[in-house]
């Protein structure tokens, strides 16, 4: 077990009955204070295909969209913007997934692996479109998973029919050892 200076806390959330979340919260050990900066973005850099696992991921963004387009251009990573407010990233290479989550870990953002992920699911893109990340709450039972990612805060709320908090625990803790993050339940 890491005994360092950093904690992942991974959990469920009674977010409503019908709804299955659990919540990752990456937060300092003293002060409880969400992980900030270039260590929070490796660490989180390195859970994203962790939590994938086998299942192709992409990431989806509803607002700011003109500085996501010009940042993945000048980057030469591949988005394809589906609706008029919705950008979608198909699986960045890792050096791709961690300028992505350096320059946008202010933003809130969504992620989806499994299911139409790979293929698009054009009736989840329009929906983001108009409803931002709410667009999840109907259709994650359609992915291994959905979430909704805000790194700044230091928390990825997951929607799945499929993850348990165990089941995230087990496909994170060896990605994250590395940097000496003790991965637990939350008291």
């Amino acid at each position: 077990m890491a005994t360092g200076a950093y904690v992942m806390e991974i959990g469920a959330l009674d977010l409503s009955e019908a709804t299955r979340a659990a919540g990752i919260e990456l937060i300092e050990r003293e002060s409880r204070e969400p992980l900030r900066g270039e260590l929070a973005t490796g660490i989180w850099a390195a859970l994203f295909p962790a939590l994938a696992g086998a299942d192709f991921f992409t990431l989806d963004f509803f607002s700011h969209l003109e500085r996501v387009r010009e940042f993945c251009q000048a980057r030469g990573i591949s988005f394809h913007e589906p609706s008029v407010r919705c950008l979608v990233i198909p699986q960045p290479l890792p050096e791709q997934l961690e300028a992505l989550l350096g320059r946008f870990a202010g933003e809130t953002f969504g992620m989806r692996a499994g299911g139409a992920a790979r293929e698009g699911d054009t009736p989840l893109e329009n929906e983001l479109s108009g409803k931002g990340l709410d667009a999840y709450q109907q259709a994650y039972g359609r992915y291994t998973f959905c979430a909704v990612c805000e790194l700044d805060d230091g928390w990825m709320t997951v929607l799945s029919e499929n993850l348990w908090p165990a089941e995230i625990i087990r496909r994170v803790k060896p990605a994250v050892d590395a940097f000496q993050v003790e991965v637990v339940r939350p008291k």
